[in-house]
């Protein structure tokens, strides 16, 4: 076989729902050196990531750390490891990653209940906290920000009425974090997972976790299978978290000041999802989500510049994603190829009922900035152009100006 060249991929500005193009001195972290896993420099690192993403969720919990994986390996470690098999969880769906929050319960072997809203819609608390009463789960999911729809769901009410019914709360913040406001301990979370790829800035393949005090004294008392295998024939093991590598109380004792042996850390990834926190945090974190509001915010005059519908509840909208209409007409898949052969520029399709229905449009990360919002939409308005769409020239670019000139 003829041995390929390096890796070269060609130069890409990522505008869609996630990935997205990394910060700079993220992708420069990763070529740093690597040391061994209990060298002094490795675990200092860990436990200065450990540090950052409390700042980073706004939390004091100690169980905060990193899992090994994309940030779906976060959600399924938070799931299976909280939920036993039998137990009821309860989980409103009003996009794609609700139906994976309850998959993924499902395989945990635990009691799964929905509750569905339409897509581009999210839910009251009452209406949350109406199936809890009725259900009685023993864990609450929710995402937060779900690209496929691009809604926010408000979750500053819900940790209240978790624990007036005794429910755990725990929050998929994957598309959120970082670039919407999150609150861990004001909110009452007892459990929310993350990824690097989009409002954080880096690459796929890390995922922060927090968790409570009582999310980790669940996942204690569900013990830890050391060695070997469970006799058959143990009652007790079905208590035992299914899962060697998503088993947090294995994690918590990894991170933890006994650092004992799980996993090798991904190194690269480590320094990634440090570095990702320490440019949010250098910047500030309330600054870091002004400034995905106002890319955001000029994203959506942009997109209705050029006289593209909106979809969904514009005011429950994520700041970091809009989610637009594909005009009357417009070949979507040939145009979303046009943009990125022709002008480097990746915007993304959709999910479900959504899909060959609208574009996604992202701001996030180091492309929540102005050049990267208007390079996007004069991009987009010539091929909206080549494709037939009749739209205003300078349309978008002089709406989306406009906000950033305070005039918006």
């Amino acid at each position: 076989m003829t041995i390929p060249g390096p890796i070269d991929p060609p130069a890409r500005l990522l505008m869609g729902p996630g990935p997205i193009s990394a910060y700079p001195s993220v992708l420069r972290s990763m070529s740093a050196p690597l040391v061994g896993q209990y060298d002094p420099f490795m675990t200092s690192a860990m436990t200065e990531t450990q540090e950052l993403y409390r700042q980073v969720w706004g939390t004091r919990n100690e169980g905060t750390m990193l899992v090994d994986g994309t940030s779906r390996a976060g959600i399924e470690a938070a799931i299976t490891s909280l939920v036993r098999p039998g137990d009821r969880v309860l989980v409103p769906v009003f996009g794609r990653f609700g139906h994976l929050l309850a998959e993924i319960a499902e395989r945990a072997m635990a009691e799964v209940h929905t509750i569905e809203t339409e897509w581009g819609q999210v839910f009251p608390p009452s209406v949350i906290e109406a199936a809890i009463i009725r259900v009685r789960p023993t864990l609450l999911a929710l995402v937060q920000g779900d690209t496929s729809t691009t809604m926010n769901q408000p979750l500053d009410e819900i940790g209240a009425i978790c624990r007036r019914h005794g429910v755990l709360f725990y929050s998929d913040a994957t598309a959120s974090l970082g670039g919407n406001e999150f609150e861990a301990d004001a909110w009452g979370l007892d459990a929310a997972t993350a990824g690097l790829q989009k409002c954080l800035g880096g690459p796929s393949g890390s995922a922060p976790i927090t968790l409570s005090d009582a999310a980790v004294e669940v996942i204690r008392s569900r013990g830890r299978v050391e060695a070997g295998i469970r006799e058959a024939g143990d009652e007790s093991a079905s208590d035992f978290v299914r899962s060697n590598y998503f088993d947090l109380g294995m994690i918590l004792d990894y991170w933890g000041p006994r650092r004992l042996n799980h996993h090798t850390e991904a190194t690269s990834m480590l320094y990634a999802a440090r570095e990702c926190a320490r440019v949010l945090l250098l910047e500030g974190r309330d600054e870091v989500i002004a400034r995905h509001r106002l890319a955001g915010a000029a994203m959506l005059a942009g997109v209705e510049g050029l006289g593209m519908t909106v979809f969904g509840d514009v005011a429950h909208k994520m700041t970091n994603v809009v989610a637009v209409e594909i005009p009357e007409g417009v070949a979507g898949d040939a145009a979303r190829a046009a943009l990125l052969e022709d002008f480097g520029i990746e915007i993304g399709t959709s999910f479900g009922p959504l899909h060959g229905k609208v574009w996604r449009i992202g701001t996030m990360g180091y492309n929540a900035r102005k050049d990267a919002v208007l390079t996007t939409l004069a991009a987009l308005e010539a091929v909206l152009r080549r494709f037939g769409a009749t739209v205003p020239v300078g349309g978008g670019v002089e709406a989306a100006a406009d906000v950033y000139a305070g005039r918006g």
